[in-house]
């Protein structure tokens, strides 16, 4: 059995003592990835308001949101708090298999996304007929089936490569990180992973909105109203994917960057796991007005009733 150790020379090491104040500050940044993302999934779920195909997807992308999340932090945590710096095969490659599946579903169930906002600009009229409660549950069911196969061809790559070191130049497992451990270059996994798989997002998702642009622009001589809606409603699934493409491609370059510290790489990635999560839902809230709305309306509602409670009879 194959047995990975996080490598203490590749920066963040934790003082000694200073153990138990990383694990709360991990703990703490999970506790807001999981109540911001909880909000935004239990609001959407018990308001039928809100029921539609634009919030359903929302919940998808709190899914994502959450997974890379929980893939990451709570064994971050039991490293700082009890110092367990090993990990076997198997934990590995499910860790890395989570982390990836993060990013990559993130990028197909925001594709789903677009094609639903290019239906809803450039066909208004025939919006609710096309979009349907089951082929809005089937683009959702094939985002995660795309993304699952995407990533499985992706870890294929592993099988029957040897091995020649157990040292994880990391803070969590990855594709790359466990492939520079392999004794023989492996061109078709650095071609596949760093280059295929976001590409090829990257165009399906550029396509979609260059469409809706297009339309956008092309009703809008007429209807003004028509161009600011449209921009309205994609916003939110812009910001997110411009956010989350951001984050990606700070970490790319730093690691293309020799000058780049090691401390530095490996903060960035800690943060790639923990900013996106937790600043999707406040992105959500303020770009829906809809979403936004529901929240205020159930907090102030629970107010109201604690308050009742409280006054004197």
């Amino acid at each position: 059995m194959i047995t990975f150790s996080f490598s203490d020379k590749f920066g963040f090491d934790v003082p000694p003592g200073h153990g138990p104040l990383f694990f709360f500050l991990a703990l703490f940044a999970y506790m807001v990835v999981l109540l911001g993302n909880g909000v935004v999934i239990c609001v959407i779920m018990t308001d039928r308001s809100l029921h539609r195909p634009m919030f359903v997807m929302i919940c998808h992308l709190v899914v994502c949101d959450l997974l890379g999340a929980t893939a990451v932090l709570p064994r971050l945590m039991m490293h700082f708090l009890m110092g367990q710096k090993k990990i076997s095969y198997l934990p590995a490659i499910a860790q890395g298999f989570c982390v990836h599946t993060y990013g990559v579903a993130m990028q197909t169930i925001l594709g789903v996304m677009a094609v639903d906002r290019y239906v809803a600009v450039c066909e208004p009229l025939r919006y609710h007929s096309i979009m349907t409660s089951a082929r809005l549950h089937s683009c959702c069911a094939v985002a995660w089936i795309v993304a699952l196969l995407l990533i499985a061809v992706l870890f294929s790559f592993h099988m029957n490569v040897p091995l020649c070191g157990h040292i994880l130049q990391h803070v969590y497992c990855t594709n790359r990180i466990i492939m520079n451990l392999a004794c023989t270059p492996t061109p078709m996994n650095d071609i596949y992973g760093d280059i295929y798989l976001p590409t090829g997002m990257f165009i399906i998702i550029a396509f979609s909105y260059i469409r809706i642009l297009a339309a956008a622009l092309k009703q809008g001589r007429t209807d003004s109203s028509i161009r600011t809606k449209a921009f309205q409603t994609c916003a939110s699934h812009l910001v997110v994917y411009v956010f989350y493409e951001i984050a990606s491609l700070i970490i790319i370059v730093s690691y293309r960057f020799p000058s780049a510290t090691k401390n530095m790489k490996k903060f960035l990635s800690i943060l790639f796991i923990i900013v996106p999560p937790a600043i999707n839902p406040i992105i959500y809230g303020l770009v829906s007005k809809d979403l936004r709305s529901s929240i205020i309306k159930r907090f102030s509602t629970r107010t109201a009733r604690k308050n009742r409670l409280f006054v004197p009879q």
